[in-house]
């Protein structure tokens, strides 16, 4: 059977343990915040590429063609 000390440093090692988990869990939080915010950012950066480049072949289409010579 374990003596008090081995108990105690179990304890403490388990408590140790313990914080460690809930540091990760409030990490784990907070990366996946960022990556919905980017995740956003992205969305919102690719719909704004998308209404530029429409834009962008719309001026095109309205260019005169130049005939080769």
């Amino acid at each position: 059977m374990p003596s008090a000390s081995q108990i105690d440093q179990i304890a403490e090692r388990v408590e140790r343990l313990l914080v460690r988990y809930e540091e990760l869990q409030r990490t784990n939080a907070l990366l996946a915040q960022q990556v919905e915010a980017l995740t956003q950012e992205r969305d919102s950066l690719k719909s704004r590429l998308a209404a530029a480049r429409a834009r962008v072949d719309a001026l095109l289409e309205r260019l005169p063609e130049i005939k080769a010579a």
